[in-house]
């Protein structure tokens, strides 16, 4: 069973400017800046150069918010932390694809 971990309001366009997309997250356009730098959220530059965010990445946004706050570490390290949260989950996901093809008892 899986839930959503941000509500996502209803969004009828296809990509969020920085502004639509700071005030979806609730993070300040400046910061939003920094985490697109340090490659935590996925943009792109559009014909006149302002940023644009799919809107998976307000998801994405809430779950480096959350962390940031639970753990008490800064955004740069952010990067590494979500990288091995989701090798984690990875790992966790071919265990259970696994014990479900050769019936092996799980480790838990």
């Amino acid at each position: 069973m899986t839930y959503p971990l941000v509500r996502l309001a209803r969004l009828d366009i296809a990509h969020l400017d920085l502004e639509s997309f700071s005030r979806a997250t609730g993070l300040h356009p400046e910061l939003v800046r920094r985490l697109v730098a340090l490659g935590l959220i996925d943009a792109w530059r559009d014909s006149s150069g302002g940023l644009r965010f799919p809107p998976a990445q307000v998801a994405a946004a809430g779950r480096l918010q959350r962390l940031h706050a639970g753990l008490a570490v800064n955004y740069a390290s952010l990067g590494l932390v979500t990288d091995l949260l989701d090798r984690i989950a990875e790992l966790e996901a071919a265990l259970r694809t696994h014990t479900r093809w050769t019936g092996d008892r799980s480790w838990t």
